[in-house]
């Protein structure tokens, strides 16, 4: 399986070269704009609400310029983002991560540009200390619930044996 390939500003970068159009790496505040359309575009094809991509590129730099937010984009559109939101663990002295937001659009789905995102967000997540990410699906995202499984994600507390893990959410 080929890994994920990050270009970082800092010149590091993981894993082998990847298809141009598979390329990923860590978004700037020039990238913004993109990262605020592509939020958009996610948040319009599952009717959900949006504040528009202009407001969401404010707020996508407002987010990266704290240092706990890292988004990975990938493809020559870009096609495709990766939200990273980072935190200090309880229980270990490494970062938590959670993948905020996980997006490819339509037709470039299935053609493993997620699967770059993903390799590269996981990467992204242990370079900066983390030691855990964690991340929420509905049920009947099933191609993305495919691709957590076959990157070792499991919704099973304990691993695979144990019970099922739920997620919950309500607005404030």
């Amino acid at each position: 399986m080929p890994r994920a390939h990050v270009h970082r500003p800092t010149g590091l970068e993981y894993g082998p070269a990847m298809p141009p159009d598979h390329a990923v790496r860590l978004a700037g505040p020039a990238d913004a704009e993109a990262v605020g359309r592509l939020l958009h575009d996610f948040n319009t094809e599952y009717d959900d609400v949006t504040p528009g991509p202009q407001r969401l590129a404010e707020r996508v730099r407002e987010l990266m310029a704290s240092g706990d937010t890292a988004v990975l984009i990938g493809g020559p559109g870009p096609d495709g983002l990766a939200v990273l939101r980072f935190r200090l663990s309880i229980w270990t002295e490494g970062l938590e991560c959670y993948l905020a937001e996980l997006y490819v659009v339509p037709e470039r789905r299935g053609h493993g540009l997620g699967r770059a995102l993903m390799q590269a967000a996981i990467e992204e997540a242990r370079a900066r200390g983390a030691d855990y990410m964690d991340l929420g699906t509905s049920e009947d995202d099933v191609a993305a619930r495919a691709l957590y499984e076959s990157l070792g994600f499991v919704n099973r507390e304990g691993g695979p044996d144990g019970p099922i893990a739920y997620y919950y959410e309500r607005d404030l």
